[in-house]
């Protein structure tokens, strides 16, 4: 029996900022049924911000519902007692300027357009320091507001895992801390739970790993041959045909 679900949000809720058709009904009728977490790597913007920017959407989604590679990664700095060199949006990296601790970690986001050559170095330069390296994701690419694909944090942090001989601990997606988190805060067990997504790495890949149940739908960065790499336990064209599915399959 399915009692909780996870949903990724770019992509699968909205398309570049467009609502995908049906998703907001959709979501609706999964809320009278199953417990729903809502999970993203965008690190572009606070979770507070992309809050709000899902309920102008149209979506009704509680606080305690979303949780984010930023969330995720301010809660670990917490736990360690420690704050970072964050490379990010400005208003990403204000997000953590609260965190009076040392700084012994550096942290990689989507910076967007500060990822320059002189960040990067720095970022370069902490690693050779001997600080911890933490990344939110290491997503390749995402869909865009201009419909078409655009590089996400991916592609930057593995350049400094490259020059610098070190790997990033990845805090969001497909991190099985960050997926327990959420399921933790639903109340049901890891065996009655499905993630949802566009993403074949990060989301079913990920969540694979993690001995996740998986749906892919063909929205957002999906391409036909991400099936090559992964079969989900069901493939839908879109959000829209969830509730039914679900019903269909008796849960």
């Amino acid at each position: 029996m399915v009692k909780g679900i996870l949903l990724d949000i770019g992509g699968v809720l909205h398309e570049g900022g467009e609502v995908v058709p049906g998703a907001i009904e959709a979501v609706e009728r999964l809320r009278r049924s199953y417990q729903l977490r809502f999970l993203s790597n965008s690190s572009r913007i606070p979770p507070q911000k992309l809050l709000e920017q899902l309920r102008a959407m149209g979506f009704s989604i509680g606080e305690e519902e979303l949780f984010t590679a930023l969330s995720a990664a301010k809660l670990f700095l917490e736990q360690q007692r420690s704050s970072a060199f964050v490379v990010a949006t400005d208003e990403a990296a204000d997000y953590f300027s609260d965190l009076d601790y040392p700084e012994r970690y550096l942290l990689i986001c989507d910076a967007y357009t500060n990822f320059t050559y002189q960040r990067l170095n720095e970022a370069f330069r902490k690693l050779e320091e001997g600080y911890g390296f933490l990344a939110t994701n290491v997503n390749r690419y995402f869909r865009d507001r201009d419909g078409l694909l655009s590089l996400d944090a991916g592609g930057f942090v593995k350049g400094l895992e490259y020059a610098s001989g070190r790997s990033a601990k990845v805090l969001g997606k497909p991190n099985c801390e960050f997926f327990a988190l959420a399921i933790r805060s639903m109340g049901v067990a890891k065996e009655e739970v499905i993630m949802v997504g566009d993403d074949i790495e990060g989301d079913i890949v990920g969540a694979k790993s993690c001995w996740l149940k998986t749906v892919l739908v063909k929205t957002g960065k999906f391409r036909e041959h991400d099936l090559l790499k992964a079969k989900p336990d069901l493939l839908i064209e879109s959000i829209a045909q969830l509730p039914d599915r679900l019903e269909e399959m008796g849960d």
